[in-house]
Formats: structure tokens, C-alpha cells, sequence
């Protein structure tokens, strides 16, 4: 069985147009094979949450610690959770 990871992601900074963050992300996720979620916080955050194969969470994690273009990353939390079987990645609503 493969190595199964879920995150719960917390991204600060001067993070520009945070839906062109959240697509970003989603697109990454996707690329990754990567079920979960992401939103824009009111506050100005970006919030997460990544399961799959480990490496592959984890390479999503990294788009989080880089931003796309523009975005100008301060800091990432991660934190491990037990994994929930998500079935697909979605951008939520605030």
C-alpha cells in the first residue's frame, strides 16, 4: 500500500490575488494526483488540506512555501493529520 499522508496547511505573506493562489495549488494537486482542499481566508491566508502519496503531498507543499508569481510567501505551517480518503481536490468558498 502506498505511503498515504494527509496536511493541514496554513500559507502567510503578501500573497497577491489569493484565487490565482488557490488555482495555482489546485492545479498542482491535480497534476499530483492530490485530493483535498484549499480556500481563501478573510485574513489574507491561504488554508489546505493535501492528502495522497507522501512525496507527492509534499511536492504541493512545496508550491505552498514558493507561491506563484507575485505571491511573496512569509511562512507555512504544516500540520500532519490521519488521513480521510478524500476523493477530489476543490477550491472552496470563504
Amino acid at each position: 500500500m502506498e505511503d498515504r499522508t494527509r496536511v493541514h496547511v496554513f500559507v502567510n505573506g503578501t500573497l497577491g490575488d489569493l484565487n490565482v493562489f488557490c488555482t495555482a495549488i489546485k492545479e498542482k494537486a491535480d497534476e499530483q494526483s492530490v485530493v483535498g482542499w484549499v480556500k481563501a481566508l478573510t485574513d489574507g491566508r491561504i488554508e489546505a488540506v493535501l492528502e495522497g502519496p507522501r512525496d507527492e503531498v509534499y511536492r504541493v507543499v512545496g508550491l505552498c512555501r514558493a507561491g506563484p508569481n507575485g505571491a511573496h510567501v512569509s511562512g507555512v505551517q504544516v500540520d500532519r493529520e490521519p488521513p480521510k480518503n478524500e476523493k477530489s481536490f476543490r477550491i472552496k468558498k470563504r
